[in-house]
């Protein structure tokens, strides 16, 4: 079974690459929502975080 604690999707993921290059898309906007609830989106940014440090 994969460590999921070492790499998360969010790192590649499509949908949040085209998301940050076309902000006022409604895709853009589906993302944003997503990332408010989604367990997964929270764990890479802590893994972010904790690597700054």
């Amino acid at each position: 079974m994969a460590d999921r604690s070492s790499k998360h999707h969010c790192e590649n993921c499509s949908w949040r690459k085209y998301a940050e290059r076309k902000p006022h898309t409604i895709l853009a906007r589906l993302w944003k929502w997503h990332t408010g609830w989604c367990p997964g989106w929270k764990a890479y940014q802590k893994a972010l975080a904790e690597q700054k440090n």
